[in-house]
């Protein structure tokens, strides 16, 4: 018959055992699904390679199986996180350029729905904005909550400049004070078009964003608008699919 010391000393390997495997069954990769919001083509190509292109991006748990995003909706004290199967995002709204690793997470499956669920509370579907507290910010957040990484500030670039520069938000995603202004921009040549040697000239900011003013105005026509906090009109890709929400 084993002694006392060696039972104890049996029950702690095995707990050891237990432990060590249980860890490895909850290994999962955490990573981040990176999408570009114009359509392809030369200019969404030259954003990218300048460093500042328009993205949207989802964070990938693949143990469950899901990626995670945030979108701006109208329902007071809702979350605006929602998932998809990953990878599914609607090609007629956005196109997928990378899946970026960002960590593992040893955490068992109902630990992640807890962490999940916590963060989306800090992203509320009113409280989106496009420059402030977009789909990346929430990406970074959940990211960070899960690995001890943020997401690469690359991802939110864009975001950043549209704070400093606000002339370079396509003028469908503004609100109307925004809208009033068009006017002086039209006069320094950032909007609208004018005349050049008999030949119509795009403005600089219609020409860099043309294709997500398509996209809203296609939207407007259609009834489906969705603004931020400040009024701004979100393109698709930034709104929840209220099917998908997390509860």
């Amino acid at each position: 018959m084993a002694s006392s010391t060696q039972q104890k000393s049996l029950h702690r390997s095995r707990s050891s055992h237990h432990s060590s495997t249980s860890t490895r069954s909850n290994k999962t990769e955490i990573r981040i699904n990176v999408y570009d919001l114009l359509p392809p083509g030369k200019l969404s190509t030259t954003l990218w390679h300048l460093g500042f292109p328009l993205l949207h991006t989802g964070l990938v748990i693949t143990s469950l199986n899901h990626e995670y995003a945030f979108g701006g909706h109208s329902i007071p004290s809702q979350t605006g996180v929602y998932y998809i199967q990953p990878g599914r995002e609607d090609p007629q709204i956005v196109t997928f350029r990378l899946s970026y690793f960002c960590g593992i997470s040893h955490l068992p499956t109902r630990d992640l729905h807890a962490v999940i669920a916590e963060v989306s509370k800090g992203f509320l579907g009113p409280s989106y904005n496009l420059l402030t507290n977009n789909c990346n910010h929430f990406t970074s957040k959940l990211c960070e909550a899960l690995t001890g990484e943020r997401a690469p500030g690359w991802m939110n670039r864009a975001a950043g400049i549209g704070v400093c520069v606000p002339c370079f938000v396509p003028r469908g995603w503004m609100g109307v004070e925004e809208e009033e202004e068009e006017g002086e921009e039209e006069r320094r040549g950032l909007v609208g078009k004018k005349k050049k040697n008999g030949e119509e000239v795009v403005g600089l900011r219609d020409k860099v964003l043309g294709g997500a003013e398509l996209a809203v105005a296609r939207r407007k026509e259609e009834g489906r608008v969705v603004r931020d906090e400040d009024g701004r009109v979100l393109p698709e890709s930034e709104t929840t699919p209220l099917l998908g929400m997390v509860r």
